[in-house]
């Protein structure tokens, strides 16, 4: 089972511009690197589970979901809030509530963190800012909560003709009601989210608004001049799904989109059989096509294809090789793309099989009975052949390349989970 190229699995290194595949075969190390670009400063969590700035062009190791750390890959987005950390602000309003600024270890792990205290009355208390939405535009609105005296709050986002609602327990990390979302950052801190679709066109509207709750969970109640909670990093993006956490200290700040593409050589990869395999994890279950493949990095005419498809009807995979005018395609309904599922791919000429594999089950198969052209199959994009479109943005756990065709036991193996815990927890389940 020898594998040509490996990437993640734990094992990292990144410098500007490049993250490292490699070969050791033999115990002889081969460099297989990723070229990567991003145009901007992004973030990430680190080891220590802190967030922090990465630069231009730096790969993004994140550890948010893994103590592994997997590869991050994120579409372009725009913070619209223009001072995420800074509630002090006046850009913020603090109806019936005041900050004290810098109060308490942020999730970036400094002093930056504001408190949101309400006052005496006996009526709401808010903090809020007035931005702008677009008529039949998707909004993701979050901000990083925790708790002080105050466990419960209200994510409220106006979009036109109503708001949308979500209340939430900081202290245990749960959703009370509401179509919102909330996760977990660690020493007590969670990023709650609000989704929306913007009915209206408004230059103006209160698309941000946190309430604070009493501890009957009612909004309007009589305070006592001192409770709240903390809060830090908000933002507002036009996206159905809010991103990594985008700082922002006066403007808005864009992200820009990333890429990792061209590992490998003609010399990995065997153009009659062979495994393309990857844990990975999208960032969305939205149905939305990604793409990992192998190919020359130019033609779409002879490639190796693992992608969530866009299929109306839920989320797909598909497992596609075509060789100049003849493709077989497989496709696999799967559950939960939010989840890091294991794939295998494996194309063989010499017995005419096509299968794909997934979570250590062989999910559907085909015939196969046409070989790649000579050194067409010499680099694995994250995105489709010719860099065109479809990039994966999800989380890279792991990639592998096998140069020949595995048995049914090795290809059970490689795709199945080493420990239910490990199992539990890449599936995103509870125990109970």
């Amino acid at each position: 089972m020898a594998q040509k190229l490996k990437f993640g699995n734990g094992t990292w290194a990144t410098k500007e511009g490049s993250t490292l595949a490699y070969n050791d075969e033999n115990n002889n190390f081969k460099p297989l690197p990723f070229s990567f670009t991003r145009n901007s400063i992004a973030t990430r969590v680190n080891k220590e589970g802190l967030i922090e700035v990465v630069g231009n062009d730096k790969p993004r190791i994140d550890y948010t979901d893994s103590e592994d750390g997997v590869l991050l890959l994120e579409n372009s987005s725009t913070n619209l809030v223009t001072y995420s950390e800074d509630m002090s602000n006046g850009s913020w309003t603090k109806s019936n509530s005041n900050i004290t600024s810098n109060n308490i270890i942020s999730p970036d792990g400094s002093l930056n963190a504001d408190k949101l205290k309400e006052d005496s009355t006996n009526t709401f208390h808010r903090l809020a800012n007035v931005l702008s939405v677009s008529n039949g535009v998707s909004y993701s609105v979050s901000i990083f909560v925790k708790k002080a005296e105050r466990r419960y709050v209200r994510f409220a986002s106006a979009f036109g003709s109503g708001d949308a609602l979500t209340d939430f327990d900081i202290l245990n990390g749960t959703v009370l009601n509401g179509n919102g979302s909330i996760k977990d950052y660690g020493n007590g801190w969670f990023k709650i989210t609000n989704n929306f679709t913007a009915d209206s066109t408004f230059t103006s509207i209160n698309v941000f608004q946190l309430f604070l709750l009493n501890d009957n969970k009612v909004r309007n109640y009589q305070g006592d001049g001192t409770s709240g909670v903390y809060v830090w990093g908000a933002m507002l993006e036009q996206n159905s799904v809010a991103s990594s956490y985008i700082p922002t200290s006066g403007s808005t700040v864009q992200r820009a989109a990333e890429t990792a593409n061209g590992a490998g050589n003609s010399e990995v990869f065997n153009d009659s059989e062979g495994v393309l395999f990857a844990n990975i994890a999208a960032l969305s279950n939205d149905e939305t096509s990604r793409v990992i493949s192998i190919s020359n990095g130019f033609s779409t005419a002879n490639r190796l294809v693992l992608q969530y498809t866009n299929n109306v009807g839920g989320n797909q995979v598909v497992g596609f090789a075509q060789a100049t005018s003849y493709s077989s395609v497989l496709t696999t309904p799967i559950q939960n793309a939010l989840a890091f599922n294991k794939f295998a791919l494996e194309y063989n000429d010499v017995l005419n099989t096509l299968e794909l594999w997934i979570n250590g089950f062989k999910s559907n198969y085909g015939s196969w009975n046409h070989s790649f052209p000579t050194n067409s199959l010499s680099k694995i994009q994250l995105t489709d052949a010719n860099s065109s479109g479809n990039p994966f943005y999800g989380k890279t756990k792991e990639i592998g390349y096998y140069d020949t065709a595995l048995t049914d036991e090795e290809l059970e193996y490689i795709t199945s989970y080493r420990s239910l815990n490990e199992l539990v927890t890449e599936l995103n389940l509870n125990t109970l």
